[in-house]
């Protein structure tokens, strides 16, 4: 078990600012054990500081990516056919579930409503995981937490979490952060200087602005260090901002003519 737990762990610190108190509120959360919910828009570093906080407590991180095609095998785990006969393999919830990893369950939402109900267990006082078809009840090891995310900007009555599980996490909401810190975090993660950081967040902060007006999402953290990136590796800033902050999010002509005369006011 010692070997799984420390392919799962992160080995180098992950690059994380903080916006508030929200590590010290993590730390309360993973004391007590508690299942979190971090709420969100597209890329603005809920994986991230998820990944920083598995990294901060020293606890192996098992990140499932979901989508509307995976089922409760697909996390629980299944029978497998091999020269032998069968065997059973663990999923990643299970293995999380066995060794005490912190397991994190990406745009949960994305994932079936029956294939999010075999959480439940997992998330009150019994921390127990009902494998069906082996016909084993798995109890969590004690360092087990379990952390799930979505986007609330794109739930619908289809893709939304049941009051049933939302009421079994405590719960982070997350937005993009502050200019300042923005331009903070940009320039960190790239290597880029402060001032053309600043200007990258500018743009983001118009486009964040159209979101109910023809975007449905503005241009997030993520996307700004692409631009960044892209502009280190020597492309002009204008093309890179063009490439990785507009073309990405809109196919609408308008719209896109509005972020592109943005980035020429920007850069001159």
């Amino acid at each position: 078990m010692s070997t799984d737990k420390e392919q799962y762990k992160i080995a180098e610190e992950p690059f994380y600012q903080a916006q508030g108190n929200e590590v010290a509120l993590y730390e309360a959360a993973y004391a007590a054990r508690l299942p979190v919910m971090v709420k969100g828009p597209t890329g603005c570093g809920k994986s991230r500081f998820i990944e920083y906080m598995a990294w901060k407590l020293g606890r192996p991180l098992i990140t499932v990516a979901c989508n509307e095609d995976m089922t409760a095998s697909d996390l629980v785990g299944r029978y497998l056919l091999d020269a032998n006969g069968t065997r059973w393999l663990d999923g990643p919830l299970t293995t999380a579930a066995r060794i005490g990893a912190i397991c994190y369950l990406d745009e949960v939402v994305e994932a079936r409503q029956d294939t999010t109900v075999v959480i439940h267990p997992l998330t009150d006082h019994r921390r127990t995981l009902p494998l069906d078809k082996k016909g084993e009840l798995v109890e969590a090891h004690p360092d087990f937490q379990l952390v799930i995310s979505y986007n609330p900007g794109y739930q619908s009555l289809m893709k939304d979490l049941k009051q049933s599980t939302k009421q079994r996490f405590a719960a982070f909401e997350f937005d993009y952060p502050e200019a300042a810190v923005e331009t903070d975090i940009v320039a960190k993660e790239t290597g880029i200087d402060t001032e053309l950081a600043a200007k990258l967040v500018t743009i983001g902060g118009t486009a964040r602005n159209l979101k109910g007006h023809g975007l449905d999402e503005g241009i997030s953290t993520r996307l700004l260090t692409y631009a960044a990136a892209l502009i280190k590796g020597g492309i002009e800033p204008k093309a890179a901002c063009r490439m990785a902050l507009v073309r990405p999010i809109t196919d609408d002509v308008d719209i896109r003519d509005t972020l592109d005369h943005a980035i020429d006011a920007t850069f001159g």
